[in-house]
């Protein structure tokens, strides 16, 4: 290797990992307006449930399969093998971003059972049917192989990330409003988003590999769906449902000391 192209890996390398590490706190620092609303509100009215439950699982599933693939070696190398001498592609930033947001994410969970929500906000039978049928697909995918009921562990959090919004995007479609749901955090998830195709698009280029950039489909899917949905809430939020006075907002504001009433969130 020439000394051009040793340069080039290793600026290649630092804009690789400087892309991950950014997408990793634009995504961390996404939880945290939704958890701030919720105790500036003292209540949770405006969040679906749904979308609480598919997070926690879905987050469980993601650092179980990040935490698999980057610790145990035989993992890896059955993964090689099934892939042309690929190795997947969970960095340490995927690793440590997973067992954040599963933290906050249990975390914002806990404040739907602790703050006021209104008598219809509970998890519907959508969620749990999906969340007891993955769960007896994984424990039925353990007897054919760890390596596949891991894989599979990606492939349910994948399917949270798809639908997780869905129930969101719904209940602002019926209250024609979007107060209670934190714009903030899907500004950070977009940005987070972006940066998470960038980094999979960079790493697949310099290896050759485009296909490889499919190793990781959790990361993939996630990013694909995070922007998706991103853009619908934008929308909703500015140009679909503008009128967003939130009462519990403001008394919140009034007994934090607060001087503005704007609640734009």
């Amino acid at each position: 290797m020439t000394l051009a192209e040793l340069h080039s890996a290793a600026v290649g390398d630092t804009l690789s990992a400087a892309l991950g590490w950014t997408y990793f706190i634009a995504w961390s620092v996404s939880f945290y307006p939704q958890i701030l609303l919720n105790y500036k509100r003292k209540s949770v009215e405006g969040l679906s449930i749904d979308f609480l439950v598919y997070n926690v699982y879905g987050f469980t599933c993601y650092a179980l399969f990040n935490t698999a693939f980057y610790f145990n070696k035989s993992i890896g190398d059955e993964y090689s093998r099934r892939n042309d001498g690929h190795q997947n592609l969970v960095r340490f930033n995927d690793l440590f971003f997973s067992y954040h947001a599963l933290a906050l994410s249990i975390i914002t969970f806990a404040q739907s059972f602790y703050y006021k929500r209104a008598a219809t906000q509970r998890a519907s039978r959508t969620a749990r049917g999906f969340f007891y049928g993955t769960l007896a697909m994984l424990v039925l995918s353990v007897f054919s192989s760890i390596y596949n009921a891991v894989y599979l562990l990606s492939f349910i959090k994948l399917g949270c990330s798809m639908i997780k919004y869905i129930p969101q995007a719904w209940l602002n479609w019926q209250r024609k409003s979007t107060a209670g749901w934190s714009i903030h955090n899907i500004l950070l998830d977009f940005t987070g988003g972006m940066l998470s195709f960038a980094q999979l698009v960079l790493d697949a280029a310099r290896s050759g590999n485009v296909a490889e950039a499919l190793g990781n489909p959790v990361k993939f899917g996630m990013g694909l769906a995070s922007v998706g949905f991103d853009v619908l809430f934008v929308v909703q939020h500015y140009i679909w449902y503008t009128d967003r006075y939130d009462c519990r907002d403001i008394e919140a504001q009034d007994t934090l000391g607060y001087g503005s009433t704007d609640s734009s969130d």
